[in-house]
């Protein structure tokens, strides 16, 4: 007998309500004819545990909508399909709101980033690295595996430390964006410093890894030179922060865009890759002088459209001591002048196919620029801007024209 009682009690110590089972078995007595006494036990413990179970359930339904919609929706069967079809499309809105406010935000730091790496720069760096790589090819022959990779390792290193560069400068120059370039991410708050600083130094990290790795005498030295004269140009501190001279600033743009670029990746191509010993070619010669010029174009027209912000904080640009109406009629007579002598050396040139487009190239890219500047507005900000990218879109095309020039 006392197994037969204590079966169930051990079965009803373990229900969650054991506490109250327990003290209903104290009050319960387990006489002789046990039989009966255990059965009424049970019976009053499951009318117990059902009335907690109606309590808990009339609870949770009273403290939670969701549930009510849930049990009207199982009462009433022809409303069941609607109520819950209702809850099916709530959610379906709610996860597409969701997806899309998450696209917009990823949309919006990706615009960010491409503000911030400045793209004319980014495609100013691949058209001019593809088309001084191609300088020392001498047939299909030299097109392998090997000399791709030897490219795309110069061209990776090479915009690596170009998204260094105008990264550092817009560090630097947050405040005076603000005025001259308030659509760039720094100065429009859609990046915090914390982020640019990283982002500059995993590029920084990035292209001087892929240099070393390479092995290229000739790619590591544009590498530290560019980093130098980057870090120099932008950098607020003694002795550095060199774009607030105009000589200076000028000096670092067309030192890296005009001679470094064509003879360190001239030389990366056609020593380090092609294992040819280093011998000047017409092209390169042309090319190099040529993009003085223009580079030098470049890096004074670019003040004028930053006049205001540089003005402002102390940058004693070319456009702030002369005025950027001087500043653009000798950057339009540079330009016209280098056209002209590059219209004579593609005259020279001994093959006629090579003749044609080199000086038809060149006349007709001297003939847009001389159309556009007619119709320049030096007080007109927008117009100021849009020559400048202009410019930029010229320099693409000289790119395009160099390997011609035999």
């Amino acid at each position: 007998m006392e197994a037969t009682v204590a079966a169930p009690a051990a079965q009803l110590l373990t229900d969650r309500r054991a506490p109250r089972c327990r003290a209903q078995l104290g009050a319960t007595r387990l006489s002789c004819p046990g039989r009966f006494a255990v059965e009424a036990f049970a019976a009053q413990s499951q009318s117990s545990a059902t009335t907690d179970r109606h309590r808990f359930s009339a609870t949770s339904q009273a403290t939670s909508p969701r549930r009510i919609r849930r049990r009207q929706c199982a009462d009433d069967h022809p409303d069941f399909q609607v109520g819950c079809s209702e809850v099916a499309r709530d959610q379906h809105h709610l996860d597409a709101n969701r997806f899309e406010e998450i696209r917009g935000e990823v949309s919006k730091k990706l615009l960010a980033f491409q503000q911030f790496c400045r793209p004319h720069t980014i495609y100013g760096t691949i058209i001019g690295i593809t088309s001084v790589s191609l300088l020392p090819m001498k047939g299909l022959d030299d097109f392998t595996m090997t000399v791709l990779r030897g490219y795309l390792e110069a061209l990776a290193a090479a915009l690596c430390m170009n998204i260094y560069v105008v990264g550092l400068n817009q560090i630097f120059d947050i405040q005076i964006d603000k005025v001259n370039k308030p659509g760039l991410p720094l100065a429009a708050g859609e990046f915090s410093i914390t982020t640019a600083v990283f982002l500059v130094l995993i590029f920084l990290i990035m292209s001087f890894s892929i240099g070393i790795h390479s092995g290229s005498a000739p790619l590591m030295c544009a590498l530290i030179v560019s980093f130098i004269l980057g870090s120099a140009y932008s950098i607020e501190a003694p002795f550095l922060r060199w774009k607030r001279h105009a000589f200076l600033a000028a000096s670092c743009i067309l030192f890296v865009r005009a001679i470094l670029v064509q003879l360190a990746f001239f030389a990366h191509m056609q020593h380090h890759v092609l294992m040819r010993p280093l011998a000047p070619t017409k092209s390169l010669v042309f090319a190099t002088f040529f993009m003085c010029c223009f580079s030098a174009v470049i890096a004074l027209f670019k003040d004028i459209p930053d006049i205001d912000g540089d003005r402002d904080f102390g940058i004693q640009s070319l456009s702030v001591k002369l005025g950027p109406h001087r500043v653009y009629q000798l950057c339009i007579s540079i330009l016209l002048t280098a056209y002209g002598a590059a219209t004579l050396v593609g005259a020279s040139s001994t093959n006629l196919f090579q003749k044609i487009i080199t000086v038809s190239g060149h006349g007709l890219l001297a003939f847009t620029l001389w159309q556009r500047a007619r119709h320049f507005e030096v007080e007109n900000q927008a117009r100021v801007t849009s020559f400048y990218m202009f410019i930029w879109k010229l320099f693409y095309a000289e790119y395009f024209l160099i390997p011609f020039v035999q």
